[in-house]
């Protein structure tokens, strides 16, 4: 089968996995708060959870080594991801949600761990690496649509448990659409998971970057519906945000895309965007619609395009350990949120709003940008052959 056509699949299952079973809970939070399931504490608890159970998918997929193990992780995943979804429209009150949302972040985690695993090397391999970054803009287009569903359910006057059930049924169709396309995992090589080359010392501090950009970018992600819904007083215009962002969100991946591959510039284009996530973080302590709309701007064009040239500045200092880097980043990412959601709790519970989170998540990504900049420079043995595909192009 064209490997067009399967990663084509690969995008929609981010597209699936991440937009729907992973950030449906930002704009279906406005809903829960207004029908008194939880309040905003309890929110960012709910939120923690769906951060944890991703810290724990990827430390599991991780140790997916076999090709029966990454299928399984990998089918379980997305089909998790609906039947979840679907056991939402019956949901009611805090630890319902709490454990929903941490079957989901398990299963998102797995997703994005084996399709990055498994997109990557396959673009590479059809000389066509630039669709393999194009796969990440999956769920930033899937945030658009989980946005634009909330809108239309608000305009409509829908309750939350109706939208949990258009989610479940939108996921389902896509999951049905690409079972039988997806790429099918090959025999793993377990000397690479061994690999000491020393160009991966520059792994851990790849991983420190990830882990602060995870803290940085989760607070607006996660409460910028909250955040609008609170600034135009429940008014149809906040539900316009999220699609925003989303759409933003897969915009910055095609540009990013698009530049000229050059395994020494990639850490300065992490760097920009880490950044601009900053200034779009400090611009939502503006407090106002236009603040808001600059954070939207400026956090969502950079938030996947960041997570993208990650994972490329991971397969370059260390091209041969793709999935188990991926993992590793994935769960350093997963700390990172897990402990965005918790400082948004106390913030909320100490000072009765989220200024005080947002002052220190827009510091983190100041340094982690700083960090990036300093990363290690890649192999350049290793990265001859990764980078084969782009010099032919």
């Amino acid at each position: 089968m064209s490997p067009l056509i399967r990663l084509s699949a690969c995008f929609v299952a981010l597209m699936m996995a991440m937009g729907i079973g992973r950030f449906a809970l930002t704009p279906q939070m406005p809903h829960l708060l207004s029908e008194g399931q939880v309040d905003l504490t309890a929110a960012g608890l709910i939120a923690a959870a769906n951060y944890l159970g991703y810290l724990l998918g990827a430390v599991d997929a991780m140790f997916a080594h076999r090709p029966q193990q990454v299928q399984r992780r990998l089918y379980g995943g997305l089909w998790l991801c609906v039947l979840l979804t679907l056991a939402s429209f019956w949901a009611n009150g805090f630890w319902a949600h709490l454990l929903l949302r941490f079957g989901t972040g398990v299963a998102s985690a797995w997703v994005l761990v084996m399709i990055t695993a498994l997109s990557l090397p396959l673009a590479a391999a059809a000389g066509r690496p630039r669709l393999g970054a194009l796969v990440f803009a999956g769920p930033g287009l899937g945030i658009f649509l989980t946005g634009l569903l909330a809108l239309v359910s608000h305009l409509l006057q829908q309750t939350s448990a109706t939208l949990w059930l258009i989610y479940a049924g939108v996921a389902l169709l896509m999951l049905l659409g690409i079972v039988r396309i997806l790429p099918q995992p090959g025999v793993h090589t377990p000397v690479a998971t061994l690999n000491v080359s020393p160009s991966n010392r520059g792994i851990p501090r790849l991983a420190a970057v990830y882990a602060l950009y995870g803290v940085g970018y989760i607070i607006p992600a996660t409460f910028l519906s909250q955040m609008a819904n609170a600034q135009f007083h429940g008014q149809w215009q906040a539900d316009l945000f999220w699609p925003c962002f989303g759409l933003g969100a897969a915009i910055g991946v095609l540009l990013v895309s698009l530049r000229r591959h050059d395994p020494n510039t990639t850490r300065h284009w992490l760097t920009a965007t880490l950044w601009l996530q900053a200034l779009g973080v400090f611009a939502c302590l503006l407090g106002s619609g236009y603040g808001l709309a600059l954070g939207v701007i400026l956090c969502g064009m950079p938030f996947l395009a960041c997570m993208q040239l990650v994972m490329q500045r991971s397969r370059e200092l260390a091209p041969h350990t793709t999935q188990r880097n991926a993992g590793l980043l994935t769960a350093c990412f997963a700390v990172g949120q897990l402990s965005g959601p918790l400082l948004a709790a106390l913030s909320s519970h100490f000072s009765g709003g989220l200024q005080p989170a947002l002052v220190i998540a827009g510091s983190g990504l100041l340094i982690a940008g700083g960090l990036a900049l300093q990363s290690s420079t890649a192999g350049r043995a290793l990265c001859a052959n990764a980078d084969a595909p782009t010099a032919q192009r």
